[in-house]
């Protein structure tokens, strides 16, 4: 198993926050996208939010790639349709390279 942190910041306005907020609740995901997630490789995901601040854990298989992760999203319209969606809510970090939305965190430490 691989874990992965990353980051992304939301529109700093209350209302799409709480939007973005009712998009990732269980009963208003839409299943293609929980289904384009595990069919990838991610067997657990949590999203936390602090202020417009979003921290996303993933847990993958061994096998998971981001590349492969990404070719799978381009070839699926539901995901697309999904992504346009978020873009609404969603603004990328000040150092994200173009067109990227969340950013893999680096590990600075951890408690054994």
């Amino acid at each position: 198993m691989k874990r992965y942190c990353l980051a992304l910041d939301l529109i700093d306005d209350p209302a799409l926050i709480a939007e973005y907020e009712h998009w990732h609740k269980k009963e208003n995901t839409w299943p293609e996208i929980t289904d384009s997630i595990k069919d990838a490789g991610i067997t657990g995901m949590e999203i936390y939010r602090t202020g417009n601040r979003l921290f996303m854990i993933m847990d993958t298989t061994d096998s998971f790639d981001f590349d492969i992760k990404a070719e799978m999203d381009i070839e699926n319209p539901k995901v697309q349709e999904w992504e346009q969606l978020m873009w609404k809510f969603q603004q990328p970090l000040s150092w994200a390279e173009p067109g990227e939305k969340w950013v893999l965190m680096d590990k600075i430490f951890r408690l054994s």
